[in-house]
């Protein structure tokens, strides 16, 4: 029987590797390798890439890389995704490639109940995945730290910023004092970098054209 190739990826966690080898993910592409490691170094970034080149799948294992395992009670990445399929189709993926850490995660949406989403939050989450009018909810309401998070990530910041959620992203960064920004587009489209240079600190743009 041969052996499954790694995943070629720089000082990848051991036990992500293990999850993504065995869900057949042995080989990054192109956007997968040209970003990892300015990901995990936390520093800012805005990725244009075209549709179905693997983004949420790139953001999945970014996360669970830099957030390793479980830590205290408070949210510690947060990840804001176009639609409730988005959120559902994330959080799928993070059971996947998340099977060997002990990551918690919680996909919010604007049909779910608010207050039930608020108590497992309470009771303590690493990754909150969710639509931006549900976590502007979410946090506009008082008792949340949102001081610990680490990582704030925006995927489709193209569309979501064309549908003018950009003022929630925008409140929301201002809100944490230091945590890595990074937006996931198909286009850097002119409110993308409006944005990107409002609340990112030298943002790096990476643009991966098709393979």
């Amino acid at each position: 029987m041969a052996n499954k190739q790694n995943m070629i990826l720089k000082k990848i966690n051991p036990s992500l590797q293990k999850a993504l080898v065995e869900n057949d993910l042995t080989e990054a592409n192109v956007m997968q390798l040209e970003t990892f490691s300015t990901i995990k170094s936390g520093a800012d970034a805005v990725i244009q890439s075209p549709p179905g080149s693997g983004k949420t799948t790139a953001i999945v294992i970014n996360v669970i890389q830099r957030m390793e395992k479980t830590m205290g009670e408070s949210t510690r990445a947060l990840i804001i995704v176009e639609s409730k399929e988005k959120v559902l189709e994330m959080e799928e993926l993070f059971l996947k490639y998340g099977t060997y850490t002990d990551l918690s995660i919680l996909g919010v949406h604007d049909k779910g109940d608010i207050d039930y989403d608020k108590n497992i939050i309470s009771m303590g989450l690493d990754v909150l995945i969710g639509t931006p009018s549900k976590i502007n909810a979410m946090f506009s309401s008082a008792g949340f730290n949102i001081n610990t998070i680490k990582m704030l990530v925006v995927d489709d910041a193209d569309i979501l910023f064309r549908l003018r959620h950009d003022a929630i992203v925008q409140r929301l960064s201002m809100s944490i004092e230091k945590t890595q920004r990074l937006f996931f587009c198909a286009q850097i489209t002119e409110r993308v970098e409006v944005l990107a240079d409002k609340i990112m600190i030298e943002p790096l743009f990476f643009e991966v054209e098709e393979e």
